[in-house]
């Protein structure tokens, strides 16, 4: 079977980004009709009716484009407060489109804005995961844009393609699904070369897509095919595999799940499971560990279970949510690393206390795990 259509029929997890060019329509306004057939689709993947059911994110494009269209402008402002107010009239119309025709399919939807800063800080990147994966837990369709009322144009993503990887990894998803206004991605730019090959796949950060991809896109965004490679590669960083497909083309993301290959597959290089199991175990700068009973330590190893601080005895070091810490016996051998969901200083509070207790010692009530099963990696059986 066709690498592509294998890799997109087997994901359970899927991050699907639009860019402003589809969204709309080349700046003549939100695209009714297009965002109401990606909301079907949205739809259908959760329900299962394409296969089995899905976990899917929409990140999406358009509320600068959308809020020029509605101030009057013809040409994308220079100034980073000019960018700020039209992304802020702009994203009042999105964000209304997405939940009016999700909501019409009786399908419930959330809008998250999101800056580089609430990524690159540990406590809200856990923040933001923790959300995200309650959100697909009951079944609702995040749609996720950059916080471009708030952005500078130094950590500004670029046309949503790089947030769209950075959510792919937040969420450990399978798939990135680039919806773009090409076919997907070809040997040189099909507009100035017509005879141009196309990739049908590829392996995500080969240098050598990028010497393909050309410069950006269209006037209404920022994007363009380089940052739809260099996206996949960074997705590919936690193991997720993209897909680069027109966004026009009829059904795209039911044909996909049903095994269609369609569009160009960068395919990563390694399993998500492995990616993240390998960069816990490479993680050097350890803030600190939490020592567990025998019963703890038994179920991590031969269950798989999470970390519950009902079986930590020892906290060691100073670190906060989201560090990477170990996990020791009490014989002192290093038998995991995980992500901590408390600072040490909580940690120290909760050692052998249920979760029915936490509120109580930390007057909220969050995580009931000290480092869920799916932040944990063994290092030592």
């Amino acid at each position: 079977m066709h690498k592509t259509s294998t890799l997109a029929r087997d994901a359970h997890r899927i991050v699907v980004k639009v860019g402003s060019s589809l969204v709309t329509n080349e700046g003549r306004g939100l695209d009714e009709a297009a965002i109401g057939e990606w909301c079907r689709q949205l739809t259908a993947l959760v329900r299962g009716e394409a296969g089995a059911r899905r976990e899917v994110i929409m990140v999406s494009s358009g509320a600068i484009a959308e809020g020029m269209k509605r101030l009057g402008w013809s040409t994308r402002p220079g100034e980073v407060n000019e960018l700020q107010a039209a992304a802020a009239v702009g994203q009042m119309g999105l964000a209304q489109m997405y939940e009016t025709k999700l909501r019409e399919l009786g399908m419930g939807s959330a809008q998250v804005l999101l800056t580089h800063a609430d990524l690159a800080d540990r406590e809200r990147y856990l923040n933001a995961r923790s959300t995200l994966l309650t959100l697909l837990h009951l079944g609702v369709v995040p749609v996720i844009n950059e916080n471009d009322t708030v952005v500078t144009d130094e950590i500004k993503f670029g046309d949503n393609d790089t947030l769209g990887a950075l959510v792919t990894n937040l969420v450990e998803a399978d798939l990135l699904v680039i919806l773009t206004d090409q076919q997907g991605l070809y040997a040189a730019d099909p507009r100035r070369h017509p005879d141009a090959a196309f990739i049908h796949e590829a392996q995500a950060g080969d240098p050598a897509l990028e010497a393909m991809a050309g410069g950006a896109g269209s006037s209404i965004g920022r994007g363009g095919m380089i940052t739809k490679i260099l996206a996949a590669r960074r997705a590919a960083g936690s193991g997720a595999s993209t897909i680069i497909a027109w966004g026009r083309e009829r059904d795209v993301l039911l044909r996909l799940a049903r095994g269609e290959a369609i569009g160009t597959l960068l395919a990563a290089h390694t399993h998500k499971h492995q990616a993240r199991k390998q960069w816990m175990m490479d993680h050097l700068q350890l803030r600190g560990s939490v020592t567990v009973d025998a019963g703890a330590a038994a179920k991590l190893r031969d269950a798989g279970k999470s970390l519950l601080p009902i079986g930590m005895v020892a906290v060691e070091g100073e670190f906060v949510r989201g560090d990477v810490i170990a996990v020791r016996d009490v014989g002192g051998h290093e038998i995991a690393r995980g992500l901590a969901n408390y600072a040490s200083a909580e940690a120290r509070l909760l050692c052998r206390k249920s979760s029915s207790e936490f509120e109580r010692l930390l007057g909220y009530a969050a995580e009931p795990e000290m480092v869920h099963r799916d932040n944990l990696v063994l290092t030592h059986a």
